[in-house]
């Protein structure tokens, strides 16, 4: 059966950090509609000035971060002191769980790429160990495609597996297409699943979605994307709904009140770090 798209979420002009240009996509209105899914946030900049005084150190409790770089780069440094530095088309896998503050740095001459906020189960999130990894050049597999190709950045593809986190199964797929192309790519049934139009307008099964939007799919087991006069590239994101309450308060997202409650006063007295990490 063919995912069509059920939700577009355009994304808005915003600044964090010390001063960073970024496109907001998702945020704490569409959680559930995207579940497990929470925040996205794209760059895409040629100056300097918008992203270079980057993300200085701060926390994060109960989510798993995943930084894109379609160009340019990302420095990251933890609280563990781990720098670690990706290029163009790598990844970084932060699993903050129990607690972590980290820093990131965009650089390079053009900054495009995303960041993606993934929730953890409840039973994972103050039981987790934080945890960092570089999903880089050689660990990733590549796909021809007619008229393009797929990049496995983690999870599953066609019998293939890439890097996958511990705690809840993620397929995400770095597509490229050319101009004029129409592709069919599978997604497995049943799972939450979601398009970003990194670059270029692309039609998904039917429907236009223009650049820099976020399209929620119907369940199905495969989707297709046709582009016009302009190549496109496309992530595609799925993973399993965890359908738990959302408790969400600046960089920590935990499942009540007293919980987020319970983390800032661990930031206020200095016992918001729990675990080391295990790399």
């Amino acid at each position: 059966m063919m995912r069509k798209v059920t939700h577009k979420t355009k994304g808005q002009k915003a600044i964090d950090g010390a001063g960073v240009h970024l496109v907001r996509v998702l945020g704490n209105t569409t959680t559930d509609v995207h579940d497990p899914f929470l925040m996205l946030d794209a760059f895409d900049s040629t100056n300097p000035d918008d992203y270079t005084a980057g993300f200085p150190m701060h926390p994060h409790r109960g989510i798993e971060t995943i930084t894109f770089v379609s160009k340019g780069q990302m420095l990251h440094q933890d609280h563990l002191g781990t720098e670690a530095l990706v290029g163009d088309g790598e990844a970084q896998w932060l699993t903050a769980g129990s607690g972590a503050e980290h820093a990131e740095f965009p650089g390079g001459e053009r900054m495009l790429g995303t960041q993606l906020w993934l929730n953890l189960p409840a039973k994972d999130k103050i039981t987790a160990p934080p945890a960092y990894h570089s999903i880089t050049t050689d660990e990733i597999k590549e796909f021809s495609l007619d008229g393009g190709f797929l990049r496995l950045m983690a999870g599953e593809y066609n019998g293939e597996e890439g890097w996958q986190g511990k705690y809840l199964p993620v397929d995400f797929y770095d597509i490229h297409l050319e101009p004029n192309t129409k592709v069919e790519i599978p997604v497995k049934e049943g799972r939450s699943a979601f398009v970003f139009t990194l670059l270029g307008d692309v039609v998904i099964s039917g429907d236009v979605v223009l650049e820099k939007t976020a399209a929620k799919l119907s369940d199905g087991d495969h989707v297709i994307f046709e582009t016009k006069d302009n190549g496109a590239e496309i992530l595609l994101y799925s993973s399993k709904r965890l359908d738990e309450p959302v408790a969400w308060a600046g960089p920590i997202v935990m499942n009540t009140r007293e919980e987020l409650n319970q983390a800032f006063e661990d930031l206020a007295n200095g016992t918001f770090i729990k675990k080391q990490a295990e790399y």
